[in-house]
Parts: C-alpha cells; structure tokens; sequence
C-alpha cells in the first residue's frame, strides 16, 4: 500500500466511525440495543490502530 492510500483509508475509515458513532448516540436515546454497533465501532478502533502502524512504516 502507498502512503496516499493508506490514508485515504484513514481518512473513509474515520468518516464511518463518526457516522455509527451518531447513529449509536440515537440507538441509546431510544433505549435500542446498541451492542452490534458498539462492536463495529470497537473493530473500527482496531483497524484504525493498524493503519496508522502501518502508515509509520511506510515513512
């Protein structure tokens, strides 16, 4: 992978978390169940972890 599309990446990656982590603050409010989107936020930390390991690398 090179620089640019690793962050680019980041970048989608960060956009998606943003967007679960308002639907999750909706999900709560209503008093739905918000353990799935819990877990994807979670792995989306994991995958944001290594992208930017892998990002240092690449340096």
């Amino acid at each position: 992978m090179t620089r640019k599309e690793i962050e680019d990446e980041i970048a989608a990656l960060k956009s998606d978390y943003i967007r679960i982590q308002g639907d999750l603050d909706k999900l709560e409010a209503a008093g739905a169940n918000v353990q799935n989107a819990e877990l994807q936020l979670a792995r989306m930390e994991d995958q944001l972890k290594e992208l930017k390991q892998k990002l240092a690398e690449v340096k």
